[in-house]
């Protein structure tokens, strides 16, 4: 008489079989770490814009904010690069720029903007509140230019 072999069934396997760690969210998506670090600059942001848009609500209706990366290079010469109209730069490095309302390249009217480059703002402040207060310089600077006023004008809410 044979006796039949009885091969034990091997239960699910509990790690990771290619050794590639734990699969999964890392963080819970309600804490800040789950962010991105652009996700987190856009909130600093808005943080950033919140007492300006208070102050000048109603005046800032047609202007956009938009975050890019990095700036676009338009030309350059041997001695310097050569930024185009409304770039705020900071040792040769631009900040921000304030695009103006008009035409765009399909025709269409485009609204005024304010374009924040989120690279070098992050390479110019230290920490994080370090950046809220850079933050808040260039959103001041920009917006006075946009209203056509002085920059204390804005700051501090008169006309």
């Amino acid at each position: 008489m044979t006796t039949a072999r009885r091969i034990p069934r091997r239960s699910p396997r509990r790690r990771d079989r290619r050794g590639r760690g734990l699969r999964g969210l890392l963080y819970p998506v309600t804490t800040p770490s789950f962010r991105t670090r652009a996700e987190r600059f856009d909130a600093r942001v808005l943080e950033a814009l919140e007492p300006i848009e208070l102050r000048w609500g109603p005046e800032l209706v047609d202007l956009d904010l938009a975050v890019d990366e990095v700036p676009e290079v338009e030309r350059t010469s041997p001695e310097e690069v050569v930024w185009g109209t409304g770039v705020l730069a900071d040792a040769g490095v631009p900040l921000a720029q304030l695009v103006p309302a008009g035409v765009d390249q399909a025709g269409l009217p485009s609204r005024a903007r304010i374009v924040l480059y989120r690279r070098p703002l992050e390479a110019r402040a230290r920490g994080g509140a370090d950046l809220g207060d850079l933050l808040h310089e260039v959103l001041v600077e920009q917006v006075a230019e946009y209203l056509n006023i002085e920059p204390d004008a804005v700051e501090g809410g008169a006309d």
